[in-house]
């Protein structure tokens, strides 16, 4: 038997990188009896031959998974951005951080094309900058015109498995070839009529950047919250988080109830309204959701 981690998944083969080697495997029938699906990212014990080839035979605990893109054992999550084409949009940025935040994966924010935007759309983008930095988010502006600058935050991917959130047409392919040219990703071009990228990308893999591995997957499209209860949602956000136990009552949802110090400091400027905004649309999207049989 050996061990080691799976880096690409495509048509019903596991490809596990086992020291400088690559072996092309199949998972074993009990997975299947079980319904467990290896995924890219799980450390397992499989048994090799001679020609690269082999059988899964047993998945390691995960630390974590995601179901889309399917993914398991992430350190952090890169949440792209973009300035402009799409627009930027801090309900969706914060639906991004949510379910990250939910899965106890570290989120990193960067703002692409940075270069479309000038005089009041510029500044209005710093301020939501200053804001996610007040919270507690490391917060990168970036544009793919500018190539020579982007090495500079391979310090980011170091010893990290990495996976990248943001809806299609953000720029991902483009920040990857820049960080590591020999990639060579194809770069999917903007739909006017849709508003959304052209998907460029089938299958999930993990690619070596700065030291570090980054999944190479489609780019989102839609998000939801069903694996969310509502009473774990606050804690989704960090300057709820923080404030939780300031509130009057145990276990308080910052929604209707009394002497809250979230409203109270969405109030007095140190929560973002919008921030909040956001939380109470989240809540009643989770709230009225259809329950799953």
């Amino acid at each position: 038997m050996a061990e080691g981690r799976i880096i690409k998944a495509l048509s019903g083969f596991y490809y596990v990188q086992a020291g400088e080697s690559v072996f092309q495997c199949r998972g074993r029938g009990v997975f299947r009896n079980k319904k467990i699906t290896p995924l890219v990212g799980d450390f397992v014990t499989f048994e090799p031959n001679e020609h690269n080839e082999g059988y899964i035979t047993d998945i390691k605990q995960r630390e974590n998974e995601l179901v889309r893109p399917p993914i398991a054992n992430i350190n952090q999550a890169i949440i792209l951005s973009s300035a402009k084409e799409p627009d930027f949009s801090t309900t969706l940025l914060d639906r991004f951080l949510v379910l990250i935040e939910a899965k106890g994966i570290r989120p990193v924010i960067f703002i692409t094309k940075i270069d479309t935007v000038k005089g009041e759309s510029s500044a209005k983008i710093e301020e939501f900058k200053k804001d996610y930095n007040n919270i507690g988010y490391e917060v990168e502006m970036i544009s793919s015109k500018y190539p020579e600058e982007i090495p500079e935050l391979g310090h980011y991917f170091r010893d990290k498995v990495t996976v990248f959130a943001g809806q299609s047409g953000v720029g991902k392919s483009s920040l990857l070839n820049a960080l590591n040219p020999s990639l060579t990703l194809k770069t999917g071009e903007i739909s006017s009529s849709l508003g959304r990228g052209k998907h460029t990308t089938r299958h999930v893999e993990l690619i070596e950047v700065h030291g570090g591995l980054v999944a190479d997957t489609p780019g989102f499209s839609s998000l939801d919250f069903g694996e969310i209860e509502l009473e774990r949602l606050s804690a989704c956000f960090p300057e709820m988080r923080e404030l939780q136990d300031q509130c009057k009552f145990r276990g308080c949802l910052h929604h209707k109830e009394p002497k809250c110090a979230v409203k109270n400091a969405v109030e007095i400027g140190k929560v973002p309204l919008y921030r909040y905004e956001h939380y109470l649309r989240f809540f009643e999207e989770i709230k009225t959701r259809k329950p799953r049989y």
